[in-house]
């Protein structure tokens, strides 16, 4: 992806003294690429100490989905924009069961992956990505990171992931859309305006 759009988008950050950014999109879209990206180019510009949270850690198995959306939510996201301790319970994969409980105690907080964007946390974000790319590179690319496990989990978690959006339309209601195809990104309009286009 364009290692500028995320540089634009920092600056646009802070000057809008943004304080929670949520990264949406299907899996293998390049989510995690510019989440990481994007808190660089925060951390270079010295934006207020910003914390990255990875939807992945959150998943309650590989049908827990909605489970994770609706926590994000209720815990994190909402409390956030409230000023109150913002938590979030990541899941321990290998014994399956949750591994404590974590605050996000950073100014600026980013939340990045599959079910970011549900509706109730948009309600409560300053900014909203969709991030997506053609389907034969996505499972491409997802196959490559995560090896066989996600080719056995492929078609499930796609059928859990396209409901959500079917439900909460998170790319509807992103402020910003980027197509990461060939590693480039095209900010596009959407349903929002407060960030329609990236100068």
């Amino acid at each position: 992806m364009n290692p500028g759009t995320a540089r634009s988008l920092a600056r646009r950050i802070l000057a809008a003294r943004a304080r929670s950014i949520l990264i949406d999109g299907p899996s293998g879209s390049g989510k995690s690429t510019f989440a990481s990206r994007l808190l660089r180019e925060l951390h270079i510009i010295r934006a207020p100490q910003a914390e990255l949270v990875r939807m992945d850690d959150l998943y309650p198995g590989w049908a827990g989905l909605d489970l994770a959306v609706a926590s994000v939510a209720r815990d994190l996201v909402r409390p956030h924009s409230l000023g109150l301790p913002a938590l979030w319970r990541p899941w321990n994969w290998a014994s399956g069961t949750t591994a404590g409980v974590r605050q996000a105690r950073a100014p600026l907080l980013l939340l990045e992956g599959c079910g970011a964007a549900g509706a109730a946390s948009r309600a409560h974000a300053d900014l909203t990505l969709w991030i997506e790319a053609d389907s034969q590179a996505r499972k491409k690319r997802a196959l490559a990171r995560d090896g066989e496990l996600m080719r056995l989990h492929w078609n499930e978690w796609e059928r859990h992931f396209w409901r959500y959006c079917e439900r909460e339309r998170p790319r509807e209601g992103a402020d910003l859309v980027l197509d990461s195809t060939a590693h480039q990104a095209y900010p596009q309009p959407s349903s929002c305006k407060r960030w329609s286009s990236i100068p």
